[in-house]
């Protein structure tokens, strides 16, 4: 018996035959259905090129099987091309929708569009999987009216208006943005299924956003993973982190399987929940259950890995997030941007310097705008002005790159901080693009730092005029006022933040204690430990004094005029809130709550104040603890009353 040859050697015969016709068309038939790998269909097209079966009089089905071959493979281009050497007559509209098909797939819907108007034009009515792919092309699109058509279209040939095409009906109205239309089609569905309901839950996140989008959530009768991946999605986008991160433990944690079907997709959107909410915990279970269930597969483990090395560095654990970086198997820009914007956050200046020569002079890679973000915000952190000015000039000169507004933003930072104002503001004159609220702030933020008043006064003007609700601008002026001995410009700023309709949100501390979140705020006495907690706070402070610790009032702000002529008991009563901001709080919990020793990681939603920095360095020496803060605009590590920043922040 004669031994079958390699799938992918091919001898050709000399003359075509029915014999040979119909073993080649059976090979393309089995590589369209996915039994053979998309190499051996190319290696088929080649032999039936050099046998010259493509040319004889039998050519026609096995043109047809080819056409369908790619249609399934790609690309649409080799699609087209086998299509069009169908013969004109022998075309049907199974073809015409497999080529439709084909090129919605793979993101075309401007050519699917296009092919789906030849179609008709050579007198083929489409049936409802032709349509099925032309409302996603215009839903891909935004375009309502050829959608709305191909919705008419459905209706006038009588075509079935199934589950499925209703769904597509829908998805289309809601991605052009016509929520009324979608909603009606969705109330006169007699049984919407899952589909539907993800559909609608959808079209809500994006056109009515997330409070929405919850409500319909919580009426879906039945959810999947796409559902709960969207869902999860939306309140990480919307910056609510723990939602995220409730949606998804409902979807992992269900009936009684430990772990669902979770994909790539779900995976990056649960570690962007733990990298917004610090959550360490949860991340590394999601790490070690990803390696232990093998859903870090070859096709995801790039894009994965990047959000693991993401989520580490934004929890505290830049060395964790180090190591994993170092021995990935492949790295692209996206991986490098993590770790870079990593050892930014955490102030490792040399170490991002390194590593972004590593990445060009080794890698040989090419750096992009995300890039030189990361490494200007290094170099802001550690206040090397010099060295920043020439990574600016050369990501145009060397690297080409065209600076955007989040670059000249690091560059106004780097200069202010380092007391460059009129460079600064300079450069903010001279932008080719409009500078924007994270601009101008940047710059009054410097002109609290280093009191330059009447510059800060100017910004402020010019802040108000983009965003008049936002108060947090006041506040900082009106500390800066304050601090400089002009409390009656600090109480006018007051009384404009409490004219305004949107107050100044409060500051949040959390601290995580065997995987559970404790949230606090100034003052906060709703912990079920209060007592316990604010009898080690007593301890701190006389802890503190006794190591020369004076509170710094002047960082509060006096809430009328009356407060700025203060007694001794109005000190008093001002020292005792700055004993109890909310960091200090976490601090405490922390301190009852862990064994001696043990690292403390507390997240804020706000910048750590001047006060609770100066504690937090005597604290960690006091009780010989590592404490990690990361505020909102980067980590501070505290150990043996020094902190990594070298107080300059």
């Amino acid at each position: 018996m004669m031994k079958d040859a390699p799938l992918n050697s091919f001898t050709a015969p000399s003359l075509p035959s029915e014999i040979s016709y119909l073993h080649y068309r059976s090979l393309l038939r089995s590589c369209a259905l996915g039994h053979a790998p998309p190499a051996l269909g190319r290696s088929l097209h080649a032999a039936l090129l050099k046998a010259g079966i493509l040319l004889s009089s039998i050519s026609s089905n096995i043109s047809s099987a080819l056409f369908h071959m790619y249609t399934a493979l790609g690309p649409p281009s080799s699609a087209l091309t086998a299509f069009q050497d169908i013969p004109r007559g022998t075309r049907s509209h199974v073809d015409w929708t497999a080529l439709i098909s084909c090129y919605t797939r793979n993101a075309f819907p401007a050519r699917a569009l296009l092919l789906f108007r030849a179609m008709c034009r050579d007198g083929f009515d489409p049936d409802e999987v032709t349509l099925l792919s032309v409302l996603s092309a215009a839903a891909c699109l935004s375009y309502p009216i050829i959608g709305a058509s191909s919705h008419l279209f459905l209706l006038k040939l009588g075509l079935p208006f199934t589950v499925p095409a209703c769904n597509a009906v829908m998805n289309m109205y809601t991605k052009c943005g016509l929520m009324l239309e979608a909603r009606r089609l969705f109330d006169e569905m007699p049984s919407p299924n899952v589909v539907s309901w993800t559909v609608i839950l959808a079209g809500f996140l994006r056109c009515e956003g997330i409070c929405s989008g919850r409500k319909v959530f919580d009426q879906m009768p039945e959810r999947n993973d796409v559902s709960c991946t969207i869902m999860a999605a939306s309140c990480v986008e919307a910056r609510q982190p723990r939602e995220a991160l409730s949606v998804l433990a409902n979807m992992i944690f269900i009936k009684d399987s430990l772990m669902r079907r979770l994909n790539h997709v779900s995976l990056c959107s649960l570690l962007s929940a733990c990298s917004q909410a610090g959550d360490l915990t949860v991340g590394r279970w999601i790490h070690a259950t990803a390696l232990k269930s093998n859903l870090l597969n070859d096709n995801h483990l790039l894009i994965v890995n990047t959000a693991i090395i993401d989520m580490y560095a934004k929890s505290g654990r830049i060395d964790a997030a180090i190591a994993l970086f170092n021995v990935m198997p492949a790295r692209n820009v996206i991986s490098w941007n993590a770790i870079l914007n990593g050892l930014s956050m955490h102030g490792m200046c040399a170490e991002a310097l390194s590593l972004f020569s590593r990445m060009v002079k080794e890698e040989g890679l090419q750096p992009d705008d995300i890039t030189f973000v990361s490494v200007l915000s290094a170099l802001s952190r550690a206040g090397m002005v010099q060295r920043g000015r020439e990574f600016f000039l050369e990501m145009k000169q060397v690297y080409g790159l065209t600076p955007k507004v989040e670059h000249y933003a690091c560059m106004v930072d780097l200069l202010g901080r380092a007391g460059h104002l009129k460079e600064a503001e300079t450069l903010i004159r001279e932008m080719p693009v409009r500078p924007n609220e994270v601009v101008l702030g940047s710059l009054l933020a410097s002109c609290s730092l280093h009191g330059k008043l009447k510059l800060g006064k100017k910004l402020l003007q010019e802040l108000m005029d983009m965003n008049p609700k936002n108060t947090e601008y006041h506040v900082l002026l009106s500390n800066m006022c304050s601090s400089r001995g002009r409390h009656g410009d600090a109480e006018e700023l007051r009384r404009q933040i409490k004219k305004s309709e949107e107050k100044k949100g409060p500051g949040m501390s959390y601290i995580e204690i065997n995987g559970i979140a404790h949230r606090f705020s100034a003052g906060d006495k709703s912990h079920p430990q209060t007592l316990e907690l604010y009898t080690k706070l007593d301890e701190i402070a006389w802890r503190l004094r006794s190591a020369g610790y004076c509170p710094n009032v002047a960082s509060q702000v006096p809430h009328s005029m009356h407060d700025c002529l203060e007694d001794g008991e109005e000190r008093e009563e001002r020292e005792q809130a700055l004993l109890s901001h909310s960091e200090r709080l976490a601090v405490a919990f922390g301190l009852i709550s862990t064994k001696p020793g043990m690292p403390l990681r507390i997240f804020k939603n706000l910048r750590i104040c001047c006060d609770c920095h100066a504690a937090m360095k005597l604290i960690s020496e006091i009780f010989c603890r590592e404490i990690i803060v990361r505020d909102r605009n980067r980590f501070h590590r505290f150990k043996d009353g020094t902190c990594t920043c070298s107080d300059y922040w």
